[in-house]
């Protein structure tokens, strides 16, 4: 059995848990605050089609759902998919975002550190955006 390794990142955010899930678990609002990542974002049936650094990328997104789960794939060529697990859970008054990015097989360790870096600013974004519009 083949364990990815895998990092769990994860901010606290001075927002009521239902608002932040609402926001993040609309797609719509990713080039607001996953800027190193996602440029644009457009419906295109079931999928989300994002423009992105490396070119466009389809993203699905897990049905809404009362427990914070914002799990998503991301499949940047037909054959690859990248699972990426999110939630958003309740922290007192306010809440917490987690986000776990796994290296993939064949993926080196430098850029892992390189796609840990850009989730870490990105949820810093998510923060700031959340917190300014309260």
């Amino acid at each position: 059995m083949h364990l990815m390794p895998s990092k769990t990142l994860h901010i606290a955010i001075a927002r009521d848990h239902h608002q932040v899930y609402r926001f993040v678990s609309n797609l719509k609002n990713l080039p607001k605050w996953a800027t190193t990542f996602c440029q644009a974002i457009k419906k295109n049936g079931r999928d989300w089609v994002a423009r992105t650094p490396q070119g466009p990328m389809i993203i699905q997104v897990e049905k809404k759902n009362r427990l914070g789960v914002v799990d998503h794939v991301v499949i940047p060529a037909p054959g690859i998919e990248v699972f990426v697990p999110m939630r958003v859970i309740r922290n007192g008054q306010g809440s917490k975002v987690l986000f776990t990015l796994f290296q993939s097989p064949g993926m080196t360790a430098k850029d892992h550190a390189r796609d840990l870096k850009m989730v870490k600013q990105d949820l810093a974004t998510l923060k700031k955006v959340l917190e300014r519009n309260r």
